[in-house]
């Protein structure tokens, strides 16, 4: 269902897109539940294993490697085959590997996984990216992109309380082929329910004129080369932005069940039900920042001071991350770091939206969108290892991983507010590209 501020406008004749995005947010939450569930078994495979920390951060970045690397030429995928055939092949992917995890007899085994599943999952966030820019006008697009990478919160939830479940009664290995099932059975449901607004069959008159008229893309049109899209200033603040904010926001997802079981001593009981806190109530914080973007420019604000509020001022409040390795309580640990996790959810609102609004034709924006991944997938490696690597060096301890993550969050606010320029289609901004770039045909989505 649409936010009920979307249901109440009377520019806003039609539910179908809600819909839509509702259902790419299935996707996320699957594709999240599924690369968290190492993090959540890596207490019980290390001990049954043997693994070290630092071969433990090797295993949770290596999704990364593959996942970063195959993002680009997935958003060119994405952009000349289209979100419907791409996310499926993407879930079907990634939900078999998953399932093959459960029966890894070793390092070696589980590496190899691990690279397979990165690329398998590539084209899940380059699929919604262009969903958003098809299914809704500018002014909806933060709200989109919101409630679709919300999924991401929502899966790492939802992994904590239902793989240490699924642990307790079938082994770490059970709770891989119960995961992957889910993706597989989610398979059906997308392709009963998912179409582009050219072809889908509920769409009416009114919701296409407003989708339209609102600034939607297409499937069509010239696009940039893609090796021109770095010769923009703009394109760089997004990737270098990106990966300082996923340096910190992929903590939670590697190595935060194992600091609440080593650094805080949880047990599983307590990891299934303290440790989802952080991602649930980041979940509204997200959609928050959405709101409050479509809020800001239904106002007459700018789309460049919408974007950048949530972003510069949430990544400066997410730096709190440094004091919970300080603190003495486990429960005020635990409070800072959801307060950062929401913070940082909450800057994350728009980064979605940013590829529709910086695509100089619709061509670009899931190219775009990989672009982007790609960059805060390599922090996606870079962070897990960096912090097995440091817990290694200090002899377990968290307080300087976590130091060192509140100091990037504070880079990711500079660069994002210093270096990000006017949000506008790259080649409608002051900068000029050298040489300038030149349009080529482009491609049409099926």
């Amino acid at each position: 269902m649409p936010p009920p501020s979307a249901l109440s406008s009377p520019r806003s004749p039609g539910r179908t897109r809600w819909g839509m995005i509702w259902l790419a947010f299935g996707a996320v939450t699957i594709n999240y539940l599924d690369r968290a569930n190492l993090g959540v078994a890596l207490p019980h495979i290390t001990k049954d294993l043997g693994l070290s920390n630092s071969v433990s951060g090797i295993l949770l970045g290596a999704f990364f490697w593959t996942y970063a690397a195959f993002l680009p030429p997935s958003g060119w995928l994405v952009d000349r085959f289209g979100p419907r055939r791409m996310m499926v092949i993407a879930v079907a992917g990634w939900s078999v590997v998953t399932m093959l995890m459960g029966a890894a007899t070793g390092f070696l085994v589980l590496l190899l996984l691990r690279l397979l599943l990165g690329a398998a999952e590539s084209p899940a966030y380059p699929s919604s990216s262009k969903i958003v820019s098809r299914w809704f006008p500018a002014r909806e697009r933060a709200l989109a992109a919101s409630i679709f990478d919300s999924g991401g919160r929502a899966g790492t939830a939802i992994a904590l309380p239902v793989c240490t479940a699924v642990i307790a009664v079938l082994g770490w290995r059970g709770s891989f082929v119960t995961a992957g099932l889910v993706g597989l059975l989610y398979c059906a449901v997308w392709l009963r329910f998912y179409r582009d607004p050219e072809t889908h069959p509920r769409l009416t008159d009114a919701e296409r004129d407003h989708i339209r008229d609102g600034g939607a893309t297409g499937g069509g049109g010239e696009a940039m080369p893609w090796r021109h899209l770095f010769r923009y200033r703009t394109t760089w603040a997004m990737v270098l932005g990106f990966f300082c904010l996923s340096y910190v926001l992929y903590f939670f997802i590697t190595w935060f069940p194992s600091y609440l079981v080593d650094a805080r001593g949880f047990d599983l009981l307590n990891l299934g039900i303290f440790g989802m806190l952080p991602s649930l109530v980041a979940i509204p914080s997200q959609l928050l920042g959405g709101a409050l973007q479509t809020r800001l420019i239904r106002a007459g604000k700018s789309v460049s001071f919408a974007r950048k509020l949530p972003l510069v001022s949430g990544l400066v409040l997410s730096s709190v991350i440094f004091f919970a390795g300080t603190v003495d309580s486990a429960a005020a640990a635990l409070a800072l770091l959801a307060f950062s996790q929401c913070a940082l959810t909450f800057a994350a609102s728009g980064l979605w939206a940013l590829p529709s609004d910086v695509a100089p034709a619709p061509g670009n924006v899931a190219s775009l969108a990989g672009i982007q991944g790609f960059a805060s997938n390599t922090a996606g490696f870079v962070s897990p290892l960096v912090v097995g690597v440091l817990l290694d060096a200090t002899g377990g301890s968290y307080v300087v991983p976590l130091a060192v993550a509140g100091g990037v969050a504070l880079l990711g606010a500079l660069i994002y507010g210093l270096l990000l320029g006017r949000i506008a289609p790259l080649g409608q901004t002051c900068e000029t590209p050298r040489p300038p770039a030149t349009p080529v045909a482009g491609t049409t989505d099926t």
